[in-house]
Formats: structure tokens, sequence, C-alpha cells
């Protein structure tokens, strides 16, 4: 198969290589043309997973890739970024999406911006720094056509990357954009030293809150109690790597959070991502106390009164 790999990102960079692993025809398409070069001559990214082998992944800029004549095209850039990105793609080959928050502008879900074209996403608990030391992971691709997730299925499946199919795109986009934002909860909980039995219950209610919004947007329950949810959920919150989790840690402990992200130097989706969802929440008029409680903090609410105001809320039936 050929297939073009939009973005030198991390995630980018471990999937191509998961890609040419396979056998498949790969290039991927950087931003940057000074990054494509070096990947070219040295088989190595000289930003992001600098350990990973890149033999077999050709590489170059995104204007110069070969878009049109591929037969997957895989995404994997900022949610910021990803509507320009899908609109100016050439072709009509299948995407797979790997990019997980929602479009800032709008609100809508990344599938949806992609018109013209069969569709997929795939989500799951899937830290690039493992994925590209051949670590075993698994995840899950979905798409509202059968025929292209078993396709994808048969494509990416190996023995070191195990894939699922799922028909529940909704429900899985929307699990990949909350738990980012829960992943950042996560992380003041440990900047705090909350201790265990609180991160543990913060996740558990940042399960619910995910489960609350994906089904009243059409997504399915059992979607949150596989890889898509509880998995990629569990990993974002506990993984030492995390940006998310790490970005959270470090404004807690005081850092502001675009200090945070230039510390951790790559982007962190849970920033963007939490202001479309409170506003997300709105428009479907549910309830998400974690992401209402992120969105004060980032605009200047002490996370110590967030926690009490969390406490402090009415109990109530599980």
């Amino acid at each position: 198969m050929r297939a073009v790999v939009v973005g030198g990102g991390s995630w980018g960079t471990a999937f191509s290589r998961i890609l040419a692993n396979g056998g498949h025809e790969v290039t991927l398409a950087c931003r940057d043309p000074e990054q494509a070069r070096v990947i070219e001559e040295t088989n190595r990214n000289p930003r992001y997973l600098t350990h990973a082998n890149l033999q077999g992944v050709r590489a170059t800029t995104v204007a110069e890739a070969p878009i049109a004549e591929a037969e997957l095209v895989v995404v994997a850039v900022p949610s910021a970024t990803f509507g320009d990105v899908v609109r100016s793609l050439p072709g009509r080959a299948p995407v797979l999406s790997l990019t997980k928050g929602l479009d800032p502008g709008t609100g809508e879900r990344l599938s949806t911006l992609i018109h013209n074209r069969p569709v997929a996403v795939l989500s799951g608990p899937n830290i690039a720094e493992e994925v590209a030391r051949d670590l075993p992971a698994a995840v899950v691709v979905a798409s509202e056509d059968p025929q292209l997730s078993l396709e994808l299925q048969r494509s990416i499946n190996s023995i070191t990357f195990r894939v699922y199919v799922n028909d529940d795109i909704v429900g899985v986009e929307l699990c990949a954009a909350a738990k980012n934002v829960i992943a950042l909860a996560a992380g003041g909980a440990d900047g705090l030293r909350l201790g265990d039995n609180a991160k543990a219950a913060l996740v558990a209610r940042g399960l619910a809150e995910m489960s609350r919004l994906a089904e009243a947007a059409g997504g399915k329950p059992e979607t949150f109690a596989g890889l898509a949810g509880i998995g990629d959920l569990a990993v974002t919150c506990w993984a030492a790597t995390g940006r998310n989790r790490r970005a959270g840690e470090l404004i807690a402990q005081g850092t502001d959070p675009a200090e945070a992200v230039r510390q951790i130097g790559m982007v962190v989706e849970g920033l963007t991502t939490a202001p479309v969802l409170r506003n997300l929440s709105h428009k479907l008029r549910i309830e998400l106390p974690i992401t209402e409680g992120v969105c004060s903090v980032l605009s200047g609410t002490s996370l110590h009164e967030l926690v009490a105001g969390l406490m402090s809320r009415a109990p109530t039936q599980e």
C-alpha cells in the first residue's frame, strides 16, 4: 500500500515506522524542509523520537509529498491545524486520523471536517515513545465504513501493534478528545501530591464525564469500557511521559500554561480542547465538572480552590 503520513511529530513518526515495518511504501510529509532532509539522510527524526530507526520511510515536505497518488493518507497534526490540512489534501484516498481533539473553531469532531472521501480514526492507549520501541500496544480503528475498518486492520495489525475495529466513530473521537482534559486534572493531582486515592477517584469520575458526553452526542456505552475509553484514559493519566499529565503537573506547581508547553516541547492538546469541550457540554446541556474546573484553573483559579469545590459538591448517586 502506498501511504503518506502528514505530520512529522512523535506520533506521525512512530506510525510511519509501523507502516514501513508492515511492508508498505511510506512517505512522511513534514512541514519543515530541514527536518525532512535530515530524516532522508540519517533515517532519524532530529526532533522527535530521535532513537527510532526510520529505514524504509521516505521523508519530504507536505507540498512535495505524493498525496494525490496515495492509497491511504494518515493525518497526525495538531487539532488546531487539522481542518486546514485536510481541506487541502489532493486526491480521493481514504484518510486515517490519528489526531485526538476537537476543531477549535467549530467544536466539531475532526472526522466531520473530511469530505468526499472515506474516513477512519485510530485511537487507544498508544504512547508514541513505547510504540517506536516496539513495545506491545493495542488500538481501535473506527469508521462508518466497516469495509474500510477491516482493510485498515489487515494492513496495520502486527505482532506488536494489535488493531481492533469499532463502528462507533462518535464515541471513539469524543473519548480521545476528552481524556486529554482529564489527564490535565490528573497531572494537577500529581503536582499537588493529593495521593493515589484522589487521583483514582478523579480518573473514575473523568470516565463518567467522557461517557456522559459521548452518549449525549450519540456514542455507544461499550466504547467507554474499551481501548478508546478507559484504556486511553488510564495511560494518559499515569504515563510519566504523557504531555497532558505532565502539563497539569507543572501548572499545579505554579508554572504558567504557556511555559509548561515550552518545557514539554510538544503540543498539549488538552489545553486546546478544554474550552471547546466545555462549550460543547453547554450546547448538549450536560455537566462536565472536571472539565469546567480545568477551564477555571487555566483562567486563573487556584487549583486548591478547584479541589475544594469539587469535593464540596452535593453527594449524589454514582
